[in-house]
């Protein structure tokens, strides 16, 4: 585990961070999450039969958008120029779920992991909203890091999952 938390001031008052000394540098930030739900709501997504449209599409560009607006979700986040976001979305029949992966990229002073934790989080609860009236019962899992490289902590990756293609 890193040392002290660093939103946190002497006298333990939460307080946004000060980065404007810190180097510019590509962060690259992966993060993951699934929705399980029942398995003809997975059927009903994978054959395009549900009344709302196109559930992966419209999860894909709330992901995207929610991670522009990151620093309005999460009050201590700084805002910041994204480079990329990209949102994948894999439906798994075998698990019955939604598997979602989001990675951010920006060259900056902070680190972009909170801005890949809600893309994947925005388009799992996206993937709720758009199946919850043929099914209340879905649930969005293990929201999770899974990488992140740049800055001067250096890279990390989650122990036990498959990151391709993440150098910085």
């Amino acid at each position: 585990m890193a040392g002290k938390l660093t939103h946190l001031d002497e006298r333990g008052r939460a307080r946004m961070v000060n980065v404007g000394e810190k180097e510019v540098t590509h962060r690259v930030c992966i993060a993951r999450c699934e929705v399980r739900m029942a398995p003809e709501t997975l059927a009903k997504i994978a054959d395009g039969s549900l009344p709302k449209g196109d559930v992966l599409a419209t999860a894909r560009l709330a992901g995207i958008q929610a991670a522009k607006r990151t620093d309005e979700w999460i009050p201590l986040a700084h805002p910041l120029p994204l480079d990329s976001l990209v949102v994948d979305l894999e439906p798994d029949q075998a698990a019955s779920r939604v598997r979602i992966e989001a990675r951010a990229e920006a060259h900056w002073r902070t680190g972009v992991e909170m801005e890949a934790l809600v893309a994947a989080s925005a388009a799992g609860l996206t993937v709720y909203d758009m199946c919850k009236a043929i099914d209340r019962g879905m649930s969005l899992e293990a929201v999770r890091l899974v990488h992140k490289s740049g800055g001067k902590s250096g890279p990390w990756t989650r122990p036990n999952e498959r990151v391709d293609d993440c150098e910085s």
